[in-house]
């Protein structure tokens, strides 16, 4: 039953995921778990319960589905060595640990959301996933985590349409390119424009079988809660309506937090509340309350401990904040592009 509050919400994590360290001032670091795991275990929410990734057995094969073998090989072979993979991914002796931890608190996620055994989840991983491509490691990633999970979910757990939605400041361009000949995972990118990866035109909106379940939604820099919201409230809903997914991931980036260094953007924790709490509804009224978050960028300490509580805060059941839609010049130039692009097969008026 949507939103049954006999079930709790799941956080997830392990530890063991700082191990992966690329060095003196890397932005991605091992304080981004501390910081939020001690914050919300701090905060002791009622309806959630912790737990550690509990599927090392299934970590094989959930790759194997989203990842090139010569990739995952390379992979292998870096466990234990100091190894730089791209010029913003440097491994650790413990990093491909670490990573393979990441994906298996996706999987452990995904698999108590979908047996109804969890409300909804939240899986604190790191390295994080989205920019990691089929057969490359790229912008902090190593395993593409949200990838893994919704092919995981499509694979071995009966869900039919996974809906991924993607609101880190930068472009989920591993994501997108691995599902953008499907139609069975709907990828919706908000994200910076222009930003890295460069990636993420409206323009680009799949391809093949897939044309039209990728949407894109290049932001200006300096864009707020309020033209996020608007976003949320005027393309997903009735993206979400038409494609009625079973499963709602979450790439949850905090990047685009007002604070982040990384990020142009003015978004703020109630922002994120705000966003979390519409795609928990869309997740009720389509997919029964699955809905899993996993976390990926954020580096600003502050900033990130506390959206990600708020978000917590929301799948744990507490009510959204009231946030007005903003829709400034700017965006209604975006919202305008991406119905060109979609209009006929979302019903995007």
């Amino acid at each position: 039953m949507p939103g049954d509050g006999s079930r709790e919400t799941l956080l997830i994590t392990d530890a063991r995921m700082r191990a992966h360290v690329q060095g003196p001032g890397h932005p991605e670091r091992p304080e981004r778990l501390d910081a939020v795991s001690e914050h919300l275990r701090d905060a002791a929410l009622p309806g959630t319960r912790w737990a550690a990734p509990a599927r090392a057995a299934l970590v094989d094969e959930a790759l194997a589905r989203v990842h090139a073998p010569g990739y995952l090989e390379a992979v292998r072979a870096a466990r234990g060595r100091q190894v730089h993979f791209d010029v913003d991914v440097a491994l650790s002796p413990g990093s491909v640990d670490a990573a393979r931890l990441a994906v298996d608190a996706a999987l452990s996620a995904v698999e108590e959301v979908v047996s109804g055994t969890a409300r909804n989840a939240l899986a604190l991983v790191r390295p994080p996933g989205h920019h990691a491509e089929r057969a490359r490691a790229m912008g902090f990633c190593v395993y593409n985590n949200v990838a893994v999970a919704a092919a995981h979910a499509r694979a071995a757990l009966g869900c039919e349409r996974v809906l991924v939605v993607d609101w880190d400041v930068h472009h989920g361009n591993g994501t997108q390119h691995l599902f953008e000949e499907r139609r069975d995972v709907l990828v919706f990118n908000t994200h910076q424009w222009p930003h890295y990866p460069g990636t993420g035109a409206a323009e680009e909106r799949g391809r093949g079988a897939g044309e039209g379940y990728t949407v894109n939604v290049p932001l200006a820099p300096g864009a707020g809660d309020g033209e996020y919201v608007a976003v949320f409230d005027e393309l997903l809903p009735a993206i979400a309506e038409r494609f009625a997914p079973d499963l709602v991931l979450v790439s949850a980036g905090f990047d685009a937090h007002a604070e982040d260094p990384l990020g142009d953007m003015e978004v703020t924790d109630e922002g994120f509340a705000a966003l979390c709490d519409r795609v928990r509804a869309l997740a009720e009224r389509h997919a029964g309350g699955r809905l899993v978050l996993l976390l990926e960028g954020g580096y600003a300490l502050e900033g990130l401990r506390r959206s990600a509580l708020a978000c917590a805060r929301i799948l744990s059941g507490e009510t959204g904040p009231s946030v007005a839609p903003t829709r400034t010049r700017a965006l209604r130039g975006a919202l305008g592009r991406v119905r060109e692009q979609h209009a006929a097969r979302w019903g995007l008026a």
